[in-house]
């Protein structure tokens, strides 16, 4: 009836009927999400705390930053994430959840292009990195801060600047081709031939979840 009243309604899996999307709630992906081999669209559902709506005596509030990375893991594995936040009796949000909600604007303030329009990069994530993509934009969002140098693996010759996003500060870069070292001297042993070597301050930015921009060749 509701597909017959409106043609192009999307509908969930929830209502015992085929769906368009799938919505698992309370679990976070770690990979894109398969029905039958074949990809499917799917939203990951969660609230800040465990409860959906407003609870007195529940104070398991999950940490900003853990959110942060689940709405990066949402989109570089395909996805969306909905986050539930629920309203008092008064119809104000509580304190922890105003400041939860403020934290993860503060990121989407520098961030916003790392996700908003993103999905998969379609590229191998290093360790410790969940990757998305806009077009000829890699984003690589660092889940542990490395010591001076981060090393991407077969992206030699295929980047043309690099930045962090928060501040706009350029990386500078090197790459070993198999043949020869350029931008430096020397490239950091043990790495493969095509391997792009990103040089980083050592003190971590001060932000719920570093993220690094790549600007890619045209041709990519």
């Amino acid at each position: 009836m509701v597909r017959a009243l409106q043609p192009d309604i999307l509908v969930n899996d929830r209502l015992g009927i085929p769906g368009d999307y799938v919505t698992p709630e309370q679990y976070q992906p770690d990979r894109p999400l398969e029905r039958d081999g074949a990809p499917v669209t799917w939203e990951a559902c969660h609230t800040l705390n465990g409860s959906w709506g407003y609870d007195r005596d529940n104070h398991a509030y999950k940490d900003p930053a853990l959110l942060v990375r689940m709405l990066v893991e949402s989109v570089a594995c395909g996805g969306n994430l909905l986050l539930n936040v629920g309203p008092t009796g008064r119809g104000a949000l509580d304190p922890r959840a105003r400041g939860t909600l403020e934290a993860i604007g503060a990121w989407l303030a520098l961030h916003e292009r790392s996700v908003r329009g993103a999905g998969p990069s379609g590229l191998p994530a290093p360790p410790n990195t969940l990757c998305t993509r806009v077009g000829r934009r890699l984003y690589l969002h660092l889940l542990a801060w490395p010591l001076s140098h981060l090393h991407l693996p077969g992206l030699a010759g295929r980047v043309r600047y690099a930045q962090l996003l928060h501040d706009g500060s350029e990386i500078r870069f090197h790459e070993l081709d198999g043949a020869e070292h350029e931008h430096v001297n020397m490239a950091p042993p043990g790495q493969p031939a095509g391997t792009l070597t990103l040089t980083l301050p050592v003190a971590r930015p001060d932000v719920l979840l570093p993220v690094i921009e790549l600007e890619l060749a045209e041709d990519e």
